[in-house]
């Protein structure tokens, strides 16, 4: 018997090189296997036949294989779809705040920064700690005691000393007493969304935050 060293021996050998060159696709469409199927059915050993199990498995692996094809076509679709939706989404973002949970804010020339402080339990002695980027201590605000739940902040940029801090990023921290015992409770800052990026599939969407640069959508807390 003739050994077949390659898949264009092969298709030669079973007659099919011809019309498999003018084939544009590089896989095997579904009359390309029937054919293929036919040839090899009528070419194999008369004291070797195919089994029915072998035939069975061959026609299933292809269904499989056109099935994957087909899905992975609808799944091209839909992400399309997706990302077409999520630009939409996008451009309404533009413009927005948000809350963010970036330790910080930033300080517009005659503007606040705004934010709340999470509280699981009641709390006393609840003070919001405002810093500049060298770290040093630009005002305490005092909150006093609070039930549980987000209380609201804001800074309107006056220093402990009475004077305007300058426009820029500044840290916020926040510390509470509960039970004889001081924690730090979780801080979210507001932003105006100043951009959106959107990356490729499975990237995901990222917010460009005016003074304050880029956030993962994924981390944004709440949209005001």
């Amino acid at each position: 018997m003739t050994a077949i060293s390659n898949d264009t021996t092969l298709y030669q050998t079973l007659g099919l090189s011809k019309e498999l060159q003018q084939k544009s696709s590089d896989a095997l469409q579904l009359e390309d296997f029937l054919d293929l199927m036919v040839t090899e059915l009528t070419h194999q050993d008369p004291f070797k036949p195919m089994e029915n199990s072998e035939l069975a498995s061959q026609i299933s692996q292809f269904a499989t294989v056109s099935g994957i094809n087909e899905l992975n076509d609808k799944f091209s679709s839909l992400s399309g779809s997706l990302l077409s939706d999520q630009s939409m989404q996008a451009a309404n973002l533009i413009g927005r705040n948000v809350l963010v949970p970036l330790g910080g804010g930033y300080l517009e020339t005659g503007g606040t920064i705004d934010g709340v402080v999470g509280l699981n339990d009641p709390a006393s002695n609840v003070t919001v700690s405002v810093y500049n980027a060298s770290g040093v201590l630009m005002r305490e605000i005092e909150l006093g005691t609070q039930t549980r739940g987000e209380v609201r902040f804001s800074w309107d940029g006056t220093t402990d000393t009475g004077d305007f801090a300058p426009a820029g990023q500044y840290q916020i921290t926040a510390r509470a007493s509960a039970n004889g015992a001081e924690f730090s409770p979780y801080v979210l800052t507001e932003a105006e969304v100043a951009s959106v990026s959107i990356g490729s599939t499975g990237e995901g969407m990222s917010l460009n935050l005016k003074g304050l640069g880029p956030i993962s959508f994924n981390d944004v807390a709440e949209i005001r």
